[in-house]
C-alpha cells in the first residue's frame, strides 16, 4: 500500500524528528546498549502478543529501523506495512528489510499515527512502539490506531515504563540522570547524549499525566476488550495488548 503523509502536525511530532534525526545508523545497536539489552527481550514478548493471533496483515506504527516489522515478519507469514514520521529512519529501515531479504513483505512508508490515512478495519494487527510519548493526544492517537483495526484484531504496544517499587526507581532514576547520558555520548555521540539527557525526564513526565490506568481506559474507550499489560525488567519496560471488540 502507498501513500503519501501530512507533514508534521504537532509540536510533538516535530520535536521526535529532530530527535531522531542523526540516530538512524548505530539506532538499533546504541538502543540495546542503552536499555541494557533489555530492549530485544521486550521487543519479543510484543511480538508474541501479536503473532499468537496469526494476523495476515500487520501495521506497525513508529516503525523507526523496521526492527519490530522484521522480527514480526520471521514470526508469522503477515503482510507488514511499518510506518513512522522519520524518513531519515524509514531510509535505514529499507536498508534492514532488504538485507533481510524481505521487501515483499514489507512496506515501509511515511505516517503519523494520530492520522493513519488507511480505511477503517485495514489490518488484522496492529503493534506501536516508544509511541505516545511523542503525540500531542495519546487517548486520540490510541482510537486512531484501533480504528484501522479489524474487528477481533490485536492491538500491542512496547514503551519504556517507571518502576513502580520505590527502591528501584531511585536506581532507574539515577541510571536515566547520570549512567545513560555518558553512555549514550560515550558510545554514539553528541545525539545519543541528548537523547540520554532527555529520556528520563520525558518517561517520567509521561506517566504523571498518563498513568498506566488512564491508558487502559483509553484503550478500553477505542474499543479494546481483554486489556492487559506486563511490566518488565523490574519496571523499565512495558508491554500492553488487547483485542478489538466484535465478530
Amino acid at each position: 500500500m502507498a501513500h503519501v503523509n501530512s507533514p508534521a502536525a504537532s509540536s510533538e511530532n516535530a520535536f521526535a524528528e529532530r530527535l531522531f534525526e542523526g540516530l538512524p545508523r548505530r539506532y538499533d545497536l546504541l538502543a540495546e546498549v542503552l536499555s541494557i539489552r533489555q530492549n530485544r527481550r521486550w521487543r519479543r514478548e510484543l511480538v508474541s502478543r501479536i503473532a499468537s493471533s496469526r494476523p495476515r496483515t500487520i501495521l506497525d506504527v513508529a516503525t523507526g529501523t523496521g526492527g519490530v516489522a522484521i522480527a514480526l515478519a520471521r514470526e508469522t507469514e503477515a503482510s507488514i506495512t511499518g510506518v513512522d514520521i522519520s524518513a531519515e529512519m524509514l531510509a535505514r529501515g529499507r536498508e534492514r528489510v532488504h538485507a533481510a531479504g524481505l521487501d515483499a513483505r514489507i512496506g515501509l512508508e511515511l505516517g503519523r499515527a494520530e492520522a493513519p490515512v488507511f480505511p477503517s478495519g485495514s489490518f488484522e494487527a496492529v503493534s506501536f512502539t516508544y509511541l505516545l510519548r511523542y503525540v500531542e493526544d495519546p487517548g486520540a492517537t490510541i482510537a486512531e490506531l484501533a480504528r484501522v483495526l479489524r474487528p477481533s484484531g490485536v492491538m500491542a504496544s512496547l514503551d519504556f515504563y517507571v518502576p513502580p517499587r520505590v527502591a528501584w526507581r531511585a536506581a532507574w532514576w539515577l541510571y536515566t540522570r547520570s549512567l545513560l547520558p555518558a553512555a549514550g555520548l560515550l558510545t554514539g555521540g553528541r545525539a545519543w547524549w541528548d537523547v540520554g539527557r532527555f529520556l528520563g525526564p520525558n518517561i517520567e513526565g509521561h506517566y504523571s499525566r498518563w498513568p498506566l490506568d488512564r491508558i487502559v481506559a483509553a484503550w478500553e474507550q477505542a474499543g479494546m476488550v481483554d486489556v492487559g499489560s506486563r511490566v518488565m525488567s523490574l519496571g523499565g519496560g512495558l508491554v500492553m495488548w488487547g483485542r478489538k471488540a466484535g465478530a
